[in-house]
């Protein structure tokens, strides 16, 4: 894998996760009992993007680094994984 291939899959990673993680710790106004006029109560209580980018960071490198593992340390690729559906001759 060169650079270029190995920074395009952590962008790939990274966005997967950042969705994935994006709700983890949001509290909403109406949770927070502090709903402002003239907004929805499922509203976030306050800017929480600095801690989600953060958190989607280490948990990307965290994957990147396991398929890293996988694939270098112990050799593992596409043709390793078990065939789910049977081969018919």
């Amino acid at each position: 894998m060169t650079w270029v291939s190995v920074f395009a899959l952590y962008f790939i990673i990274w966005w997967l996760t950042l969705f994935a993680t994006l709700p983890f710790s949001l509290r909403t106004q109406d949770e927070a009992k502090d709903v402002t006029l003239g907004t929805v109560p499922s509203a976030p209580t306050g800017p929480h993007m600095l801690r989600a980018v953060i958190r989607t960071t280490i948990v990307s490198a965290l994957l990147l680094g396991g398929f890293y593992v996988l694939t270098r340390g112990f050799g593992l690729t596409i043709d390793d994984i078990p065939r789910i559906v049977p081969e018919f001759e």
